[in-house]
């Protein structure tokens, strides 16, 4: 089981990303959290198969069709961080 944590910024508050995000980790069986920062990024936690991150992280250097990401961080985190299912915080 991997754990990853990931900060996005470009313009991905507004635009349906973070529920785009959700579709995505949920049809990659991931589960975690999206959530908005203050300083107008999108944090991501995952948690699950290395496979499945790696297609998470192809999705999130794009996003939906309404966003611009500018730049994509990549954190190991804990996956005792992760709730049992993928949800918008």
């Amino acid at each position: 089981m991997t754990a990853a944590r990931f900060i996005v910024g470009g313009k991905v508050q507004g635009v349906w990303f973070r529920a785009s995000a959700r579709d995505q980790a949920l049809a990659l069986g991931l589960r975690g959290h999206a959530r908005n920062l203050a300083d107008g990024r999108v944090e991501v936690l995952a948690v699950g198969s290395e496979a499945a991150i790696e297609e998470l992280i192809a999705w999130l250097r794009q996003g939906p069709p309404l966003a611009r990401v500018d730049e994509l961080e990549r954190f190991d985190a804990n996956e005792d961080e992760a709730g049992e299912d993928f949800t918008i915080t």
